[in-house]
């Protein structure tokens, strides 16, 4: 095996899009990434058994067309990376099925590596190297997690995550009641162009100082939720037309606000001057402003990769894949399976 510059190939599938990625290094040769969100999409949200024949049936193509994106052949590959978790348990068992069946056809090594320190390593490919300490926002459709990473393939501590819906999930439900599309996150964002982002004062959830105490890096958006859609049904009562522009605005803005807040509190109670955003929902134009001016007025450096390397990719897999073995990991057993709740600190199975 090649432990200076490996050439991996990294398989995503914990929710619904079936990610490939090859990397040789820290060098991006192929992402290649087959969505079924059209298919979720007639059902308002991810249906887990959809996702998962989705999965099965997309896997083949997608790695052939990594391979040919990336000009290599299965022989050529190093070693194989999966993510077995989190992430939906039957969704993750097509990626860690296919994993092992490559590895034992190929004759070659096994990583089995966590989703959510996946989402840091995005951050490994390309000429700047990660530094670290960092600490990570990591914001999708099913996750809203705050880490501290120390070392990435050894180190990666959990200081804060959603205690209800994840952020993705209030811009779902949001966009729902206000009777826009599925997938929420992008119709808001189209909604509150043009919107005030000041005309309604939703809540802000746990940053009250009695909730700070006990949650300082947690978040909430459930209450959140509940405000926007008790605000618009008294406007309905009461006969008068709904702003969807302020609406949408004031909502996506009570969201950023608590991202922002709680990552720019973590780097300066920990005195780290590095911030990475990581997760679907960082196509956000709005959060990546606000992120941006706050890190900036911090003393903050901000990181943020290519969006392509945001949404759940398996090219991220690929290079935390190709980090483990750069730094003398051994590979994963067989013995690994999907596991929905892995810990983040389970950085390789």
């Amino acid at each position: 095996m090649n432990r200076d510059a490996p050439l991996v190939l990294g398989i995503e599938t914990s929710c619904d899009e079936t990610g490939i990625g090859i990397v040789r290094g820290t060098e991006l040769l192929a992402n290649a990434i087959a969505s079924s969100m059209d298919e979720h999409a007639r059902y308002g949200g991810v249906v887990p058994e959809v996702a998962a024949r989705a999965h099965l049936e997309a896997l083949g193509p997608t790695i052939r067309a990594a391979l040919d994106e990336a000009s290599v052949d299965l022989a050529d590959l190093d070693a194989v990376a999966v993510t077995n978790g989190p992430g939906l348990a039957g969704a993750l068992m097509v990626g860690v099925g296919a994993a092992k069946a490559l590895a034992l056809s190929l004759e070659k090594p096994v990583y089995a590596v966590n989703h959510l320190v996946g989402h840091v390593g995005a951050d490994l490919i390309g000429d700047r190297p990660l530094q670290t300490p960092s600490v990570a926002l990591l914001v999708s459709g099913g996750h809203t997690s705050l880490l501290l990473v120390r070392d990435l393939d050894s180190d990666v501590e959990l200081l804060g995550e959603t205690i209800d819906d994840a952020a993705g999930e209030a811009f779902d439900k949001v966009a729902r009641l206000l009777g826009l599309p599925y997938p929420g996150g992008p119709e808001i964002d189209r909604a509150a162009a043009g919107g005030d982002p000041d005309a309604i004062r939703f809540p802000r959830g746990l940053t009250r100082p009695k909730d700070l105490e006990r949650h300082r890096y947690d978040f909430s958006f459930s209450g959140l939720k509940t405000a926007v859609a008790r605000w618009v049904e008294q406007r309905e009562a009461a006969g008068e037309p709904v702003p969807l522009a302020d609406v949408a605005a004031s909502f996506r803005e009570a969201v950023v606000d608590v991202l922002v807040t709680k990552a720019i509190a973590a780097c300066t109670d920990l005195g780290v001057p590095r911030l990475l955003l990581g997760g679907g929902v960082v196509a956000n134009r709005r959060l990546r402003e606000v992120a941006e001016t706050r890190a900036d007025a911090a003393g903050i450096a901000l990181r943020i990769p290519p969006l392509s390397l945001c949404t759940d990719n398996g090219a991220m897999i690929a290079a935390l894949g190709a980090r483990l073995i750069m730094a003398g990991h051994e590979p994963s057993t067989l013995e690994f399976g999907a596991d929905s709740t892995l810990p983040v600190t389970d950085i390789q199975s």
